[in-house]
């Protein structure tokens, strides 16, 4: 098997990420505007924002991507680190990229000082449930909100 490579994002990797992306989009059967799309790229590269990403890449290959946040808590003094999003292409499933991906955001938060990464999964999303189930722990927390647009 070919050496999985996790590197965050380059200004010259729009071509590599957004089919990624979109790849995403439609897993969880969402149309993100492009004007969004656009703005979250630009937000990745700009120093002063606390979005970042990430690839996993075997060769020319792009086999998945995550996105983060760093946000601030009552609970702590420190940021917490939103793990937003993770896609890994059908291809690459079972092959640890998923694991690479999670493993450089802890990375990436223990070496910012993060006291803690969360994220959210689709409650339906049962193979990446019983992936997380074996890495992480549960919150118990269950997720409430109200969309306004």
């Amino acid at each position: 098997m070919q050496s999985i490579e996790i590197r965050a994002l380059d200004i010259a990797d729009f071509d590599i990420w957004l089919p990624l992306w979109k790849n995403y989009q439609r897993f969880y059967q969402v149309d993100i505007p492009e004007a969004v799309t656009l703005e979250t790229w630009a937000r990745f590269l700009d120093s002063r924002e606390p979005m970042y990403a990430a690839l996993a890449i075997a060769g020319e290959q792009a086999l998945g991507l995550v996105h983060l946040i760093y946000h601030r808590s009552t609970w702590t003094s420190g940021n917490y680190c939103y793990l937003q999003d993770l896609f890994v292409t059908d291809n690459a499933r079972g092959r640890g990229v998923g694991r690479a991906l999670i493993e450089h955001v802890f990375s990436e938060a223990r070496r910012n000082g993060t006291p803690r990464v969360h994220w959210l999964t689709h409650e339906s999303n049962d193979n990446a449930m019983q992936f997380y189930d074996r890495i992480v722990d549960r919150s118990g927390f269950v997720q409430y909100r109200k969309q306004f647009t």
